[in-house]
């Protein structure tokens, strides 16, 4: 049974600046909604037309963020790779973090809070267009992750002072806490086999977050050699490589070489993620302000040529945290 103790100030700033959490409000089902009439065909892209069906049949979840203040606007989107079948997931006035897809690509998690409140974790079923609460504990709710199985889900939390990572059964709504250090542990990710995942910590120095593996045999985790600044980190499903944020990059790494690829410097400090085969990475990038106005694209990336190519914006605003299913 999750604790109710209320977060100080600094546990939350703390979780901000390492895991780029934002605040979340109230969302609805919206109805789908077209490609921008002047964005590029993308589904043209010789890239896309060669990808794997595991990867051209799947969708990629994200965000945009429109407006500054009380008038920012988020909008959590569902859109195909090639740029087809943008549709709407949820939308409120304030903002939307760290979508996640269930293995199958049939449910959603996604954190949001409504103004005033802790962030909270939703769960999005494509079956019926539901959205269900998930986990309403005290304090910050973030960076929800499926497990293989679908029967279990890890998310970060303040609810018991700092930021831990909880494991909860979906059948039941029992939760168990799997850290306990008193520096802040956030965005889990499973691996494929279910057997471990890896997460963000800063317990060597505060402020300074740096990526592990932790094993559910042993209870222990041990850290993955990344080097410096380190976030945000994607377990592909051959267990291979790992998408993350190398310091204020998007980047790759392989952890069988210890290669590391960087993409893209974003300027959103997000990380790259790895499209199911693992042949390909998505991330946001920001683009130069119209008027008071950032605008952004999401950028789909071959891992082995280097080829790219961009999908604007629906909205002309940020966007923020794509994640693909297959």
């Amino acid at each position: 049974m999750l604790l109710l103790i209320k977060p100080s100030t600094s546990t939350v700033a703390l979780i901000t600046a390492i895991a780029s959490l934002t605040i979340l409000s109230a969302c609805q089902t919206l109805p789908n909604a077209d490609l921008k009439k002047n964005a590029r065909p993308v589904a043209l892209s010789p890239l896309t037309a060669n990808m794997s069906a595991i990867d051209r049949q799947g969708h990629i979840a994200y965000i945009e963020e429109k407006g500054v203040g009380a008038a920012k606007v988020s909008t959590l989107y569902s859109i195909r790779p090639d740029g087809t079948g943008r549709q709407v997931i949820a939308q409120l006035g304030g903002y939307l973090y760290s979508p996640a897809w269930s293995a199958d690509g049939q449910l959603l998690a996604y954190s949001k809070q409504a103004p005033r409140q802790s962030p909270k974790i939703y769960i999005y079923d494509r079956s019926n267009q539901t959205h269900n609460l998930i986990v309403n504990s005290n304090g910050s709710n973030l960076s929800a992750a499926f497990s293989p199985d679908g029967k279990k889900l890890l998310y970060s939390s303040t609810v018991s002072g700092n930021a831990d990572i909880y494991e909860l059964n979906l059948a039941d709504g029992s939760t168990r806490q799997l850290t306990t250090l008193p520096s802040t542990e956030v965005q889990p990710s499973y691996a494929s086999d279910g057997q471990s995942f890896v997460y963000v910590s800063d317990k060597v120095r505060a402020g300074h977050p740096r990526l592990y593996r932790y094993d559910f045999a042993t209870g222990k985790a041990a850290p993955i050699a990344t080097g410096g600044y380190a976030a945000s980190p994607q377990l592909s499903l051959d267990g291979k490589q790992m998408g993350y944020l190398n310091g204020r990059q998007a980047a790759v790494i392989s952890l069988t070489t210890g290669q590391v690829t960087n993409l893209a410097e974003t300027g959103l400090d997000e990380p790259a993620k790895l499209s199911p085969s693992g042949q390909y990475a998505v991330y946001p990038t920001r683009q130069s302000p119209i008027g008071a106005q950032t605008s952004g694209s999401l950028v789909i990336r071959s891992l082995t040529g280097g080829s790219s190519y961009t999908i604007s914006s629906k909205t002309g605003g940020v966007v923020r945290s794509p994640v693909w299913s297959k």
